[in-house]
């Protein structure tokens, strides 16, 4: 069996990135440790860490140009919710930005929204 554990996302800071998946998105902190010449620091949306996106500092010109682009534009993730509005006006709240309105969907109801660095994410309730 293989799953998706975690996901690699370049940052410009680690201090402005954790505060905005923390306190913005409301995901949980799986791991912040300090090391000698960068930090290991992990969040997920759900307390057991089962999918982690490890925060990365971009360091090299490669990595600082793919910061808040590293998926050229699509959508980086997809989080869904069981409760559509009451997630979508938290972070209304606590000032996510969104790129359109909520719509209704086959599927269920989804909005796009960037987080600090200009990546896509939806925010999705299926409705099966």
């Amino acid at each position: 069996m293989l799953k998706v554990s975690a996901i690699n996302l370049l940052v410009d800071d680690y201090q402005q990135a954790l505060e905005f998946y923390r306190d913005k998105l409301g995901f949980y902190v799986i791991d912040d440790i300090s090391m000698d010449d960068h930090r290991w620091l992990t969040v997920s949306p759900e307390s057991s860490g089962i999918l982690k996106v490890i925060i990365n500092k971009a360091e090299t010109a490669q990595q600082k140009a793919a910061v808040g682009n590293q998926t050229g534009g699509c959508v980086l993730a997809i989080l869904q919710t069981d409760n559509f509005d009451e997630k979508y006006q938290a972070m209304l709240n606590a000032g996510v930005e969104f790129c359109e309105k909520p719509r209704e969907e086959e599927y269920g109801t989804v909005v796009i929204f960037k987080d600090l660095y200009g990546n896509k994410w939806d925010l999705i309730e299926l409705t099966h």
